[in-house]
């Protein structure tokens, strides 16, 4: 027992250190990395990553991370470069060189090297008087207080700060180059996310008895006995032949509640917002997934080319939860 709870004070300093040293990192995130971010987006090369050892392990996984939000990356390993590979740097390029003590024997070269054929530089370093940062273009601060590791060797709270720091690069590309789901579906076409967001809403919709829906004319409260019946919600409202008229959520219900309401003889219609957000049945996921964004809603109504009602769809069951739907709908 004293074992394992040693074990587990040990894992849960680790996951604290660590913790504290990406909340370090906000602070530094400044005009050097907004420059960094400029410098990559209006780039008409690629982003050229190098590090060697658990550097190189992280610098991989940026590239990963780059190349499948658009923005074209590729890892060079220094001691390959100083053998061949630097032929793959063209002055059109950025390098983004990675080491924590900035001194790194066998990155060294690379940084020369680069210098001489014209590409800029930027440094993810935690020595800011580094040789790294002193012939860097931009250089990025993701120094650490001290290493998750007890004999602060192994490198871990510092490769942590490192690969934070270029998932923050990433994402603030992809809002840079206005990269949308759809886009993101082009480089997965492979994986399970790809196949989902390639199909259509019609394979993805929730149908038939599973949908709540009343007629209109229905009572007001046997439209919201139908909302916590069903229980994803809301409830559809239609006429007898299937045209879609308008939405009832439980966030309405709950705000008419709060300003003293009554529901007492008064018809679905009379309470219901008309003309609810639909997507065609037709429309692919990658777009809906878009719309939902843009409109910053979770569920959809989903309607023919006559607007007849088909089903709903909610971002659970296109992401692949699946089953019925529990979370509200908002308008």
């Amino acid at each position: 027992m004293t074992n394992s709870r040693t074990s587990i004070a040990r894992a849960r300093e680790v996951l604290k250190i660590e913790a504290q040293s990406i909340m370090r990192l906000i602070d530094r995130v400044d005009k050097n990395f907004a420059r960094a971010v400029d410098l990559i987006y209006k780039s008409k090369g690629r982003v050229i990553v190098t590090g060697i050892g658990k550097s190189g392990l992280i610098g991989k996984k940026i590239v990963a991370t780059l190349t499948s939000t658009g923005t074209q990356a590729l890892f060079l390993h220094p001691v390959e470069g100083l053998h061949g590979d630097l032929g793959i740097v063209t002055r059109e390029d950025v390098l983004l060189a990675l080491s924590n003590s900035g001194e790194t024997r066998e990155l060294i070269p690379i940084i020369s090297s680069v210098r001489h054929i014209g590409a800029p530089i930027i440094a993810f370093t935690g020595v800011l008087s580094s040789s790294l940062a002193k012939n860097s273009d931009i250089v990025i601060d993701v120094s650490v207080e001290k290493e998750a590791c007890p004999f602060g060797l192994a490198p871990t709270s510092s490769s942590t700060a490192a690969l934070a720091m270029g998932d923050a690069l990433a994402i603030a590309l992809i809002d840079k180059r206005k990269f949308r789901e759809k886009d993101f579906y082009k480089f997965h076409p492979g994986g399970s996310l790809g196949v989902r967001l390639r199909a259509t809403v019609r394979d993805a919709m929730i149908v038939g008895d599973r949908i709540p829906r009343v007629l209109t004319g229905t009572p007001a409260l046997q439209a919201i006995v139908e909302i916590n019946r069903m229980n994803v919600g809301f409830v559809l409202v239609t006429d007898k032949k299937n045209n879609l008229l308008g939405i009832l959520t439980d966030g309405d219900v709950r705000r008419m509640v709060s300003k003293g309401a009554s529901f007492e003889g008064h018809a679905i219609d009379d309470i219901m917002t008309a003309s609810p957000k639909t997507i065609d049945e037709k429309a692919s996921l990658a777009e809906t997934v878009e719309f939902m964004q843009k409109k910053e809603i979770t569920s959809l109504a989903v309607v023919n080319e006559k607007k007849k009602l088909k089903g709903y769809l909610h971002l659970h069951d296109i992401f692949g939860r699946g089953g019925s739907v529990s979370i509200s709908l908002t308008y």
